[in-house]
């Protein structure tokens, strides 16, 4: 896997914990050459900014917002545009959302999907996926 795709609210969003863990394993990600993204049904607005600003802070370079792109995940564009921006092939990309539907969408067009509810569950599945070491 060469591109890791995550939702913002409802995923990274979460207890400062939870934010300490995934930049361990987005550092660890990028250490991997692993492209990432933001995959986010936002619309413009106060809340896109948070979500930009702290995509910058986990050190994501790519933000897809639904307010900005007019498509909503699940709908198929939305994932396709956001392997697009990595410049990958989706069957080279995992989505990582807390909503099933968005996981359904995602291995539609091809992603690995990663149903997120509890960090250190979804973080056994991203070690794995991305070959990632236990410490990250």
């Amino acid at each position: 896997m060469r591109g890791l795709i995550v939702d913002y609210f409802g995923v990274l969003d979460g207890t400062e914990e939870d934010r300490a863990s995934w930049r361990s394993i987005l550092a660890g990600a990028r250490a991997n050459d692993v492209r990432m993204a933001v995959l986010s049904n936002e619309p413009e607005g106060p809340g896109a900014d948070r979500v930009r600003e702290d995509a910058r802070a986990y050190g994501i370079e790519h933000v897809i917002l639904s307010g900005v792109t007019g498509i909503e995940k699940p709908e198929a564009e939305a994932f396709l545009e956001a392997a697009r921006r990595l410049e990958l092939e989706p069957r080279e990309c995992v989505m990582v959302d807390d909503a099933i539907e968005n996981v359904l969408g995602a291995v539609r067009t091809g992603m690995i999907g990663v149903f997120y509810q509890v960090f250190d569950r979804a973080a056994v599945e991203i070690r794995g996926l991305f070959d990632l070491d236990e410490a990250v």
